[in-house]
């Protein structure tokens, strides 16, 4: 009898701790996602709908796609939206070639003073955003490349901490393969390119997400270097909208604008949330 009840006694606790966890795993994830739900909501409510009310309803009867039209037609989104995906393309595949090799190079390659040249690399993480912005800025100016992609590019392609994070990949593959390979006579480009690459292929798809919801959610440094709308981002674009555009009170053709802007981040994340944690989680563990 008490082996019973100290059974069912558990059992009770382990029942009261769930219901507990997933009760505030609800509450958080309601206030997590009502940010969202909210803004697409009111970008189907039309101008006067929204307007006309006083306290702010959590539904509507009618609901409206008239703001994503205006959206694409009454301001240059679609251009914004261009310019982002060239910028993040370019920006993004720069990025993986410099980080790869630099990588590999600090992961597999032996030469004088490796392990300092590392450390003073890793160094860099250290310095305030704000200065690197400020000496880039001085830099990209007196090169006569401001309002161009190339002067948008530049400063985006190296990251130190892909590097490192890829570079710890990169040295948990076994030596006696790169032994191996060089044994049957492959080229260090061929090993990254054949073996270590698909081996890692989770923390390179990993830090090419983030680098690309980097650059799609890029604002000061695109804000800095550009003031013609030929070489607004998306980010600085909906800036310009706000302003200039549909105006401050428009505010449903407003979340409408950034709805569309938000949409191909979060499908993108849903689609490669796993292979994101993955390679997290490989890229953090050593040995």
């Amino acid at each position: 009898m008490d082996y019973e009840k100290i059974e069912k006694s558990a059992r009770l606790r382990d029942r009261v701790r769930k219901t507990i966890t997933y009760f505030f795993l609800t509450v958080w994830g309601i206030l997590v996602l009502f940010p969202f739900y909210w803004m697409v909501l009111t970008s189907v409510k039309s101008y006067g709908a929204y307007n006309s009310e006083w306290i702010p309803k959590l539904y509507t009867l009618s609901p409206t796609l008239q703001n994503y039209v205006d959206a694409f037609t009454q301001v240059p989104l679609g251009g914004y939206f261009l310019n982002t995906i060239v910028f993040t393309v370019i920006t993004t595949g720069l990025m993986l070639i410099v980080t790869v090799l630099a990588a590999y190079g600090f992961a597999r390659l032996n030469f004088k003073g490796k392990d300092l040249v590392f450390a003073l690399f890793l160094s860099l993480m250290m310095i305030p955003t704000e200065l690197v912005v400020i000496t880039n800025f001085v830099t990209v100016t007196q090169w006569g490349l401001r309002n161009t992609f190339l002067g948008l590019i530049l400063p985006s392609v190296t990251s130190v901490f892909y590097i490192y994070l890829l570079k710890e990949n990169f040295s948990q593959v076994p030596d006696e393969l790169y032994y191996a390979a060089k044994v049957d006579g492959t080229s260090d480009f061929k090993y990254l390119w054949k073996v270590l690459l698909p081996i890692c292929q989770p923390t390179v798809v990993t830090i090419t997400i983030l680098k690309i919801i980097e650059c799609w959610n890029s604002f000061v440094w695109p804000r800095l270097i550009t003031d013609k709308q030929d070489y607004f981002l998306v980010s600085v674009g909906i800036q310009e909208i706000r302003e200039n555009g549909f105006g401050r009170e428009n505010i449903p053709a407003m979340m409408a604008a950034v709805t569309v802007i938000s949409l191909p981040l979060i499908v993108l994340f849903l689609i490669f949330r796993k292979k994101i944690m993955s390679g997290v989680a490989r890229g953090g563990t050593k040995g």
